[in-house]
């Protein structure tokens, strides 16, 4: 039987990396894997337990929920009793059968996860949720003038640029945890296989990642189920979905509603919350909303708009409204373009344009135009659905071939 150690930083779903690891563990166990759930931080999803999957958390808080900075600080670049205990779990395991997979570190498991998995011997593979294995705050991004960063990572102008979403002092602590992570725990190296989600993380992590990975594709899943064809796909608004902070794009979308003459519908929550909501009165800020209401609301929607302003590691929210026949507006400069077919099933836009972004919201506005890239999104997604099925047959095909020591169609 093949064992899987699936390790991750919180045991419940608090955003899309925890999900889709949660959503893999659920279904590798019902294909009929023993799944072992590795995490720091508590709840612990109680699905899991009903799976039948066994799950080691250690109950600790994430570097944010700390109450002690210090401690945070220390564990946060060296968390040392999360390394003793995946140490403990995987030294009783069958070498012959078993793959490490890595969802999630730089929020509570540290660096230090990277020497007990060398000394098992075990094959490790790591998705790339994000880009804090190569980059110190994980997003190749310049909080502070709002653009992507072309900084070479871990360079003399990186140490000295303040690029952080809090402040200068954050920052360095940051590049010193990715220093000891490429340094001293060479954590990069201990993953013989990395999945991308993208064509544009391939790109952006072309000159990062190390030689001889093998790269892998596998798609996240999509939770949805086939509605059919809008019956009225006319109606509705432009609608956001997702968090409320400045490289998302809320207020570059906020501002192209405005110009293009309509109210823009925000569902999410985040720290720019009560200043958008200040800077454009006119548009409708619904907070956050459980999984099945986002949903819901997009299918009711015209149209989804996506106007991240940073790389992106794909964008699932795009790949869930093409799920429900809604047609998405979409930054040509991060990864969700991906999910979209320019002129097909919505549209692309320079991406940090607002009149761009205001000038698709009004081609969007024909009824005719809307209609028509409506009944085509459903139909291509639904043509090839991303659903956990999938997900799972991808992921299992790739567990094979590492261990079977097979190189990707990429070495590198």
């Amino acid at each position: 039987m093949l064992t899987v150690v699936i390790c991750a930083d919180h045991a419940h779903v608090n955003g899309g990396q925890a999900k889709v690891a949660l959503d893999s563990a659920l279904g590798l166990a019902a294909a009929g894997a023993r799944v072992i759930f590795f995490a720091a931080c508590g709840p612990v999803d109680p699905r899991l337990a009903a799976a039948g999957i066994e799950t080691v958390c250690l109950g600790q808080k994430d570097i944010l929920a700390n109450p002690s900075r210090l401690d945070a600080a220390r564990r946060g670049i060296w968390n040392g009793i999360a390394a003793k205990a995946l140490g403990e779990t995987l030294e009783t395991l069958p070498r012959e059968k078993t793959i490490v997979h890595i969802h999630g570190w730089a929020k509570a498991l540290s660096p230090a996860i990277a020497r007990p998995i060398r000394a098992s011997g075990l094959p490790a593979v790591y998705t790339m949720h994000e880009y804090f294995l190569h980059c110190p705050n994980g997003g190749f991004y310049d909080f502070q003038k709002s653009a992507v960063c072309a900084l070479i990572p871990m360079s003399g102008a990186c140490w000295a640029t303040h690029c952080d979403s809090r402040n200068y002092p954050f920052k360095l602590w940051r590049n010193i945890r990715l220093f000891i992570a490429q340094h001293v725990a060479h954590l990069a190296e201990t993953f013989s296989d990395i999945v991308l989600l993208s064509d544009l993380q391939e790109q952006v992590l072309q000159t990062c990642l190390p030689k001889g990975a093998a790269l892998r594709r596998v798609m996240n899943p999509v939770e949805a189920e086939p509605l059919g064809r809008k019956a009225d796909p006319t109606g509705g608004d432009f609608l956001f979905v997702g968090r409320l902070s400045p490289e998302k794009g809320a207020f570059l979308f906020a501002e192209a509603a405005r110009r293009a003459g309509v109210s823009p519908v925000f569902i999410g929550d985040g720290p720019i919350a009560a200043e958008l909501a200040t800077a454009f009165p006119q548009a409708r800020l619904l907070g956050w909303r459980a999984p099945a209401e986002a949903r819901a609301a997009m299918r009711n929607a015209r149209a989804l708009v996506f106007p991240s302003l940073w790389h992106e590691t794909f964008g699932l929210t795009a790949l869930e409204a093409k799920a429900m026949g809604t047609p998405t507006i979409v930054a040509d400069g991060c990864a969700a373009r991906e999910a979209v077919e320019d002129g097909v099933t919505g549209r692309w836009f320079r991406s940090g344009d607002a009149n761009a972004l205001a000038s698709t919201i009004r081609e969007l506005m024909n009824d005719a135009v809307i209609a028509d890239m409506s009944a085509r999104a459903y139909d291509a997604y639904w043509a090839a659905p991303a659903s956990l099925e999938r997900h799972v047959a991808e992921i299992l095909a790739v567990y094979e071939k590492m261990l079977a020591g097979a190189p990707s169609s990429d070495p590198r």
